[in-house]
């Protein structure tokens, strides 16, 4: 919905008004302010002398003094330097001035970035449960704090073992049976099949014995896979070269020596 167009100012009083409404929501840099009232008028020198009047007040603060209270506030609040130089540069503060405001308030003020990760952090989470790694990351960077700050402030945290990754999250509600099918399935052998599940951190201390039952079962057939692989290629296995190639090829599929041997003897026959 269209906003409808703002009342234009008709003496400087009705700009000064403007002005100080603005200013009793929240602060504005001096720029910031002078958009809102070229919105009101289009009488700059208006605007300069209100303007001028207010910096003279204290109304309004120049772009570093300005970056200075932003930063108390900021600090006080928590908020780390990356969150600070973002909201201050979106507002059309320098970045000299966003860094030297910074570093002066973290003097005066005695300011441990790692201390006041670790102080969020612990306030924020009493523990890890319902959450991961990459989300404790991503609102940890989002309030400003750098990777270092934040793996400090891991460290610190007593319940730090109940933090664990995504995918170890996901990994804890797979069907071991399950997801050993569908890789077999899709023509992977016993050693690709171990490694892709424990690269998902997948447990798989129960591996053996399932793939046990899953072969009595007959579920799961390697010899057979491994031939039905070894079909789809065109080796030519009267070639040295070329079964050197299957043998290869079928060995990064995950399939054993005497799976591969007897695939190759079965084509030959």
């Amino acid at each position: 919905m269209q906003r409808p167009p703002l009342r234009q100012a008709k003496t400087i009083d009705n700009v000064f008004n403007s002005a100080y409404w603005h200013l009793g929501q929240q602060d504005f840099t001096i720029n910031e302010i002078r958009i809102k009232l070229e919105r009101k008028t289009e009488n700059q020198q208006w605007i300069d002398t209100v303007l001028a009047r207010l910096i003279d007040g204290g109304y309004l603060k120049n772009d570093y003094d300005f970056a200075v209270r932003y930063c108390e506030l900021a600090f006080s609040n928590q908020l780390g330097k990356g969150a600070i130089k973002r909201k201050l540069q979106i507002r059309g503060i320098s970045a000299t001035e966003i860094d030297n405001a910074i570093e002066q308030v973290m003097d005066e003020q005695n300011v441990d970035s790692f201390e006041m990760a670790t102080s969020r952090l612990l306030s924020r989470f009493v523990n890890f449960y319902g959450t991961n790694k990459e989300k404790v990351y991503t609102q940890m960077t989002t309030k400003g704090f750098s990777r270092a700050e934040i793996d400090h402030a891991l460290a610190q945290h007593p319940q730090r073992d109940t933090l664990r990754s995504k995918l170890a999250v996901k990994a804890d509600k797979v069907d071991l049976t399950t997801e050993i099918i569908k890789l077999f399935n899709k023509g992977k052998g016993k050693t690709l099949i171990l490694q892709e599940l424990k690269q998902r951190l997948i447990d798989v201390s129960d591996f053996e014995e399932t793939l046990y039952q899953l072969t009595l079962t007959e579920e799961i057939d390697f010899y057979q896979s491994c031939k039905t692989e070894l079909a789809k290629k065109r080796y030519n296995l009267t070639d040295y070269k070329d079964k050197s190639k299957a043998y290869a090829y079928l060995s990064r599929k995950g399939f054993d020596s005497d799976e591969i041997k007897e695939a190759m003897k079965l084509d030959d026959e």
